[in-house]
């Protein structure tokens, strides 16, 4: 009876395709809010905040691959690829909330100058564009600094790549 049956499913926990699909779904969910919030609430974004939408896409892009790819060392190389995109993503939010939030300005920051060099601010500004400064842009959501959801979620997502790098199946 060994695989088959239900009792065989649950025995070896959720799947790294499972898992890929969670890191899709949280990082298209987070940037999907910071659109929500910027457009509905008037809470334009930074720099820093626009780095941070780039690295959720860019989990999002490394994890979708593992929804669908069988190969046990792609999916741990896109595990490997996805804790290192979160943990880049929390030093950005880090970073926005300890040093840049203390600036008046975010112009020719490291997240400035790298929005500028990749071009992705021209190519889709409704998305990638920062309309506000470092300064302007520490917005409270709830009494909670927004940059700290990103944090939170960033972590979530390091532990969620982790476990597909893990996953047996």
């Amino acid at each position: 009876m060994r695989g088959s049956g239900v009792g065989s499913h649950s025995r070896g926990g959720i799947s790294a395709r499972v898992w890929c699909a969670l890191a899709v779904l949280l990082s298209l969910g987070a940037v999907g809010a910071a659109l929500f919030t910027q457009y509905a609430w008037d809470m334009q974004p930074c720099a820093w905040c626009v780095l941070q939408r780039v690295v959720f896409v860019a989990i999002a892009l490394v994890a979708l691959p593992g929804v669908f790819v069988r190969n046990p060392w792609m999916r741990w190389l896109g595990g490997g690829a996805m804790a290192l995109l979160a943990i880049a993503g929390a030093t950005a939010a880090l970073w926005q909330h300890f040093v840049a939030a203390q600036s008046a300005s975010c112009a020719m920051t490291l997240a400035d100058r790298w929005m500028r060099a990749s071009g992705l601010d021209e190519l889709a500004p409704q998305l990638f564009a920062a309309y506000a400064s470092c300064a302007d842009a520490k917005v409270n959501l709830l009494g909670v600094p927004y940059e700290f959801y990103s944090l939170a979620l960033f972590a979530l997502l390091a532990f969620v790549a982790l476990r597909v790098m893990r996953a047996r199946r």
